[in-house]
């Protein structure tokens, strides 16, 4: 992989942090739902964002 620049690096740390509070936040969600398919919904976009925080992690490796 190419050297990244201080910026690059910098987009990427912002990035991986705010796939991991979507993460968080619609796991979050998914644990205070009543309704089981907004429960369900919840869980398939914290799973999404999961997907997206380690495919950036794959491209830093």
């Amino acid at each position: 992989m190419a050297q990244l620049s201080e910026k690059e690096l910098s987009c990427i740390q912002e990035l991986l942090a705010d796939e991991d509070l979507l993460v968080k936040k619609f796991q979050m969600l998914a644990e205070h739902a009543q309704d089981p398919k907004v429960k369900s919904k919840m869980l398939e976009i914290s799973d999404k964002h999961q997907e997206h925080l380690n495919e950036l992690y794959a491209k830093l490796s």
